[in-house]
């Protein structure tokens, strides 16, 4: 620029006032008031419609541009005198009065204000600022006071609707129209509009779509519609990297293959493909990955899509557990006696993450053989469910048929008083197997968390009354002696026929169906909720040794938190959250019945870990009904390890007396009882191991059980 003329940004005058002139396109007041050699460039200070874009219909004139230029004789000040502020643009707009006042509050320019360019600057972006203006332009004329300042504004419009673009958004039009419904019939502003589309932000990130943009005003129609465009972040794809043990998934330039089949990790992801990304969803994914026990560590990474701008692809890299197994180990219990077992286990077999178990126990009482396969989420199937099936052959001695305080029954192969027997041991083989289907109450939603849960299916097995040796024997004698002379004491061990013959072998087959509502917030610790479990078993005869009856049982639990004993740092918190300090009293009752004849090795047993505590397995009473209830009061003592006080109660409702041979009463179970005790656990992954100590009817008779996880 010239020495002449007068930069945009530079504004001129001297002490005495000398005048500044203010030229417009006119070529008269040109040639009348600057010399030849000023340069003629025209400049304009204004800010321009900023949205001319996006405001579209809205007419928009295009103004004649202003020189502020420097008289030729007058260029070492830099500042004006302004005699008066005219605000222009508002008189058509339905609310135009609050729009003058609006753009007049935002000038720091006042009448008698002197002002230098800077200041005229930074009342221009003070006006725009405002958010009340799409353009600001401000012009000048000379007077005989000072500078007359001329504000020229272009409103916004009306705000009438806010609309997202896409209309398929995640955020609805009725909760758009709640953020700005206080605001429809009023000037739209844009710093409002800024501000509410943070609300909007902040609700996409509450519900965990952490990659979602909004951008705007993507529109502004000339009826005051406002459109903001919505980017939520679609997922384009799901990439499986296998790791090694050495941390690679590159394997001589090719991608590390791993032993589970991509479909069985896939089908664990709500997030797919197509679907919006969502921070809750994908946490929540890989939680279900990790309880598949397939996998050691998940890591997850995001990265763009360049085929699609916008989208981005998920990257999850795996490293996969051993999951086969060899187990072994030895121990004691009431049924078994001294055992030792071994078991060998698969947990994702053929990559299908079917688990496999082969189980051989060998006891002093028993011996078992057991192979099982279960498929946890059949393919295809959006119920998500499950199959288990299994096949075993054991041999055991029947609680049904001991005391541990009075006696036993003997094998004996018939009731004929000739006869003599070694007097051996009630044993009971069985082979068979089984199968069932379960599955959430999910709706074909797999991923919803189903509080019912149900269960059918049938199983199969042929039952041998044989002595230690093999022998079929299929009666059992309370006294045995060689003359036979307590026949009121010999009962049959299998299903008495209608013609009263006592057969040495059975066959039995049932219909097996079952119900359950688990609502307890904590499957291996609950401290409140409750959970409720129906089922019922209909055998159906296969022919004369086959029976026909039904066996239904009924549970019910609830969980009461409380803080009675504080043993702990966490439980002595006065905040405290039931996580921190679980400490609850729990009730659980359970009721059995079994309706027809039955043979008595098919009876309820009473007694043991799972049922009255201060007795033996099966030593409370052999019953055809029961009810049983518990109160026990659970609390955190030191660390890692918990406490326990509870009161058993059950009764066998007087139904021994109605089992076929009634082995119960002829061993002179008490049929109904009650414990107090307490005990000890230490955490474990599976549940606390547990051992209890128990009281006998408070005879001062102590009974030690010794189990894995809560009673209930």
């Amino acid at each position: 620029m010239q020495k002449h003329s007068l930069k945009f940004g530079k504004v001129f005058t001297n002490v005495a006032c000398t005048p500044l002139i203010l030229i417009s396109n006119n070529s008269a007041l040109v040639a009348k008031y600057l010399p030849n050699d000023v340069d003629q460039s025209i400049k304009t200070l204004e800010i321009p419609n900023l949205y001319n874009d996006i405001f579209k219909g809205i007419d928009i004139k295009e103004e004649k541009e202003f020189l502020l230029a420097e008289n030729n004789n007058d260029n070492n000040e830099e500042s004006v005198l302004i005699s008066e502020i005219i605000i222009e643009g508002w008189e058509n707009h339905p609310e135009g009065r609050k729009l003058e006042l609006a753009a007049y509050d935002s000038m720091s320019i006042k009448p008698g204000s002197i002002v230098n360019n800077q200041i005229l600057n930074q009342d221009l972006n003070s006006i725009y600022a405002s958010g009340w203006f799409s353009g600001v332009k401000i012009n000048s004329q000379d007077g005989p006071l000072g500078v007359r300042l001329i504000v020229e504004v272009v409103p916004n419009p009306i705000l009438k609707k806010v609309e997202l673009k896409p209309k398929n958004s995640l955020i609805s039009d009725e909760y758009v129209d709640d953020i700005f419904n206080n605001y429809y019939g009023t000037t739209l502003n844009l710093n409002e509009i800024q501000n509410k589309i943070e609300i909007i932000k902040k609700r996409y990130e509450k519900e965990g779509y952490s990659l979602a943009r909004i951008t705007g005003p993507d529109r502004i129609s000339e009826n005051g519609i406002v459109t903001l465009k919505v980017s939520e972040g679609i997922v384009s794809d799901i990439k499986l990297r296998f790791l090694g043990s050495d941390g690679e998934t590159i394997i001589d330039g090719k991608p590390r293959k791993g032993k589970t089949k991509d479909w069985v990790i896939k089908r664990e992801l709500k997030t797919q493909p197509g679907s919006i990304f969502n921070r809750k969803t994908l946490e929540a994914d890989i939680g279900r990955l990790y309880a598949t026990s397939l996998f050691d560590d998940v890591k997850v990474s995001l990265g763009p899509d360049n085929v699609n701008p916008g989208q981005v692809i998920i990257f999850l890299d795996l490293s996969e557990q051993r999951t086969g197994s060899l187990t072994g180990g030895i121990g004691y219990s009431n049924s078994s006696g001294i055992f030792a077992t071994i078991g060998l286990q698969e947990t994702n077999a053929l990559g299908r993450a079917w688990s496999t178990n082969l189980n051989l126990n060998f006891g002093e009482y028993s011996t078992t053989y057991n192979f099982s396969l279960s498929d946890p989420w059949i393919k295809g199937d959006k119920h998500k469910t499950s199959f288990r099936t299994n096949l075993f052959l054991s041999r055991d001695y029947p609680q049904e048929f001991k005391s541990e305080k009075n006696g036993r029954f003997y094998a004996v192969d018939n009731q004929t008083p000739s006869n003599s027997d070694t007097f051996s041991s009630v044993v009971l083989e069985k082979t068979g197997g089984g199968f069932s289907f379960s599955r959430p109450l999910n709706g074909g939603d797999p991923f919803k968390v189903a509080k019912w849960r149900v269960l059918a299916g049938m199983n199969f097995k042929k039952v041998k009354m044989i002595d230690g040796d093999g022998n079929k024997k299929p009666y059992g004698d309370r006294t045995p002696t060689t003359t036979r002379n307590n026949i009121s004491d010999i009962i049959c061990i299998g299903f008495t026929t209608n013609d009263g013959s006592c057969p040495d072998e059975n066959t039995l087959v049932s219909v097996i169906a079952s119900a359950s509502r688990n609502n307890l917030n904590n499957s291996t610790n609950p401290t409140s909720g409750n959970k409720l479990s129906l089922a019922t078993e209909q055998f159906v005869s296969m022919g004369e040794n086959s029976p026909t009856f039904n066996r239904m049982k009924a549970s019910y639990s609830f969980f009461i938190p409380t803080k009675l004993i504080n043993l702990t740092k966490a439980c002595k918190s006065s905040d405290a959250t039931s996580e921190d300090c679980p400490q609850a009293i729990g009730f659980q009752f359970k009721a059995g019945t079994i309706l027809g004849e039955l043979p008595p090795y098919e009876a309820f047993c009473m007694g043991g870990t799972s049922s009255i505590r201060g007795w033996g397995s099966c030593d409370l009473a052999v019953s055809k009904s029961y009810v049983e209830g518990t109160v026990e009061y659970r609390f955190p003592v030191w660390k890692m390890i918990s406490g326990a006080l509870f009161f058993d109660a059950g009764s066998d409702l007087g139904s021994q007396n109605d089992v076929p041979g009634k082995p119960g009463k002829l061993l002179q179970k008490s049929g109904s009882g009650y414990s107090l005790g307490g005990g000890v656990g230490v955490k474990t992954p599976i549940g606390p191991l547990r051992l209890d100590v128990a009281s006998k009817d408070l005879s001062g008779d102590m009974r030690y059980t010794l189990g894995v996880g809560w009673k209930f």
